[in-house]
């Protein structure tokens, strides 16, 4: 163990080692030290194999090609979601790589997507969130020392996706509760004037339209009636008070 190079170099000196088959003596004692800067290449590609950037060119790249896939013909997200996800593939190949975390990652991958494909209320989406939290956890070996993915990062992108997931299953579930508001069965409930009425039938105004009703009470001109149910063009009514 040396405290930098030159102890290293003076603790080695005289130092014999097996090279060729042959013995060799060390003379590093007063040895020149040349140093060599890394060129641009080198520095890129220290920069992508960073297992948290490369976790974060994965995730880069597969949301784009999903929003390129949900958004036909945005281009951008596509583009920029094959190139981060080619240069995710080249780091990760370099990295000591967990396939079973990268597996999990895959699935809840799947999971999430199908969310917005079945009516699950959100049981696959935060199954798809715990599979990708715990695939992330595990997609560097844990074996090898400095190779993990930032803890922060993960937890970040698991709360987020999270929360999306859950302001999406509120929101459908206010839509779901919510009442008509388009389409003739926005009509029921409704009140109505009627306009003109005789023989179990005539004509109302509702919602600035005129509509054809029967009634099994007899209406007048004027009086204020409730929409039952549609058949057809016509209007099933109840008289109300005012």
């Amino acid at each position: 163990i040396a405290t930098d190079i030159d102890d290293l170099l003076s603790q080695i000196d005289g130092r014999e080692v097996a090279v060729h088959g042959g013995t060799v003596v060390l003379a590093t004692a007063g040895a020149t030290i040349e140093r060599m800067a890394p060129d641009w290449r080198t520095e890129f590609l220290a920069i992508i194999t960073n297992p948290t950037v490369a976790y974060m060119l994965l995730l880069v790249g597969v949301y784009g090609l999903l929003l390129e896939g949900y958004n036909p013909g945005a281009i951008l997200p596509g583009v920029v979601g094959a190139i981060s996800l080619l240069i995710a593939l080249f780091a990760l190949q370099v990295l000591p790589v967990n396939y079973a975390g990268l597996g999990l990652i895959a699935l809840g991958l799947v999971l999430i997507i199908a969310e917005t494909l079945v009516p699950s209320f959100g049981v696959l989406g935060f199954g798809g969130i715990v599979a990708f939290v715990v695939g992330s956890i595990m997609l560097m070996d844990a074996d090898v020392p400095g190779y993990d993915v930032n803890l922060m990062v993960v937890t970040g992108i698991a709360a987020a996706g999270a929360a999306a997931m859950g302001l999406t299953v509120y929101l459908l579930m206010r839509a779901r509760r919510a009442a008509v508001v388009t389409g003739d069965a926005a009509l029921l409930g409704h009140r109505a004037k009627v306009l003109s009425f005789a023989a179990g039938q005539g004509w109302v105004s509702v919602a600035g339209e005129r509509w054809h009703v029967r009634c099994a009470t007899a209406l007048r001109a004027g009086d204020s009636v409730r929409v039952l149910a549609i058949e057809g063009l016509t209007l099933i009514v109840e008289p109300v008070e005012e």
